[in-house]
């Protein structure tokens, strides 16, 4: 994977000296806040910036739905705001002509409000102002909204490298109300990708060569955090997607975005990345799983897949149930793919080795190694939706 970025964090935490390991560095924004209804208090927040005329950058249905009650509360604030339209993929032109359109406005922050990429976004653009961001989540599908870096996509949304940052957000405000109102998959998505955190983090934790994505060794802090995540998403993930199903706001809920949003974040980025993000972010080279699915749900698939390659088979049984239980992929076909399409799964297989992260894991990983604990990933989650069932993924994808 390519990293597209003029801050190289391994410059700076990587030890300089051979004969020393490297540090154990601790990555988080200024300040999470999340509950009901918190949108309304975003400009009241920016004081703890003394911001006073802020970009906002949202997509156009993050303009119809959350828009008014952000810009609202900006303007009882006494906050100017200056209204820039996401088009969809965070992409270097996208960064670039939203770049110089704020550039000329004078602004003191940019408020990212929307989705994943729209949040990388505008990390972006405030890294090249050299401004703050502040992070508003309108779904709770991925930990992107805590971390000091951006995927970066090509137009037709293909993964091209990641772009690291020297700051992470000053601010990440979390409303509930609007997370409960977005449609179940996103939150269980971000179930798939928050799950994976405590698997990488472990994998990292026990290889004494491995390092997470700024060149550092993982926390403790981090992969207890990570461990937590995953305890949290077993015992109320149900609960959850129960909640959002119905449109309502419970302690479950609660539980799982800040599990989803900030366990998760602050887990994969200072604790590391292995096995599964390598998978998961390689099934974007197949353009039909890359259109139709979230990256939660190929995260999902990619630590099923780690989890064989760690020969963890009663553990992937378990993840698989749950996944399986809330509705997220178990197997191949749940991609759209099947274990007889050789040259898909070769190609996933090759393009995993291309992720740095790869290389945390304890033991030689060859595009073999990765297509054989794909397809035995497939061949486990076969038999868990038809012991499981499969009604809540049919729903969710329906």
């Amino acid at each position: 994977m390519e990293v597209s970025s003029s801050y190289l964090p391994q410059a700076v935490f990587a030890p300089q000296d051979q004969d020393f390991p490297a540090p154990r560095v601790f990555i988080s924004p200024q300040r999470y806040i999340q509950g009901r209804g918190v949108i309304h208090s975003v400009g009241r927040y920016l004081s703890l910036m003394q911001a006073r005329r802020a970009g906002v950058l949202m997509s156009q249905r993050s303009s119809r739905n959350e828009g008014e009650p952000l810009l609202a509360g900006l303007r009882s604030a006494g906050v100017d705001a200056v209204v820039s339209t996401f088009q969809g993929e965070c992409t270097s032109d996208e960064i670039t002509t939203h770049t110089t359109a704020f550039s000329e406005e004078r602004i003191d922050c940019v408020i990212a409000a929307g989705g994943g990429k729209c949040i990388d976004t505008g990390k972006a653009i405030t890294f090249r102002l050299g401004i703050p961001v502040v992070v508003v989540p309108t779904l709770a599908s991925n930990d992107a909204p805590c971390s000091a870096l951006s995927v970066l996509y090509s137009p037709e949304g293909i993964s091209q490298g990641v772009e690291f940052y020297p700051n992470s957000p000053a601010l990440v405000v979390v409303d509930t109300d609007i997370i409960a109102a977005a449609p179940e998959r996103y939150l269980v998505a971000g179930m798939g990708d928050a799950m994976a955190t405590w698997y990488e983090a472990r994998i990292c934790l026990l290889n004494p060569a491995a390092v997470t994505a700024v060149g550092a060794r993982p926390t403790l802090a981090s992969c207890a955090i990570g461990e937590v995540c995953a305890h949290t998403l077993f015992q109320e993930g149900c609960a959850a997607a129960a909640a959002v199903s119905a449109k309502t706001v419970n302690e479950a809920l609660e539980s799982v975005v800040e599990a989803n949003t900030l366990l998760s974040g602050l887990g994969f980025e200072s604790g590391g990345l292995a096995g599964a993000h390598a998978v998961a972010q390689s099934y974007t080279a197949i353009s039909h799983v890359r259109d139709n699915y979230l990256h939660g749900e190929m995260v999902a698939m990619g630590t099923l897949a780690q989890l064989m390659m760690e020969s963890r088979p009663e553990e992937a049984i378990r993840v698989a149930e749950f996944f399986a239980t809330v509705g997220l992929p178990v197997h191949l076909g749940q991609l759209s793919l099947a274990a007889s399409d050789t040259d898909a799964i070769a190609l996933v297989s090759e393009a995993a080795l291309g992720f740095p992260f790869v290389s945390n894991m304890p033991m030689p990983v060859t595009t073999e190694f990765v297509r054989s604990a794909i397809l035995e990933a497939h061949h486990l989650g076969l038999s868990v939706s038809e012991r499981v069932g499969d009604s809540a993924y049919r729903r969710l994808q329906g």
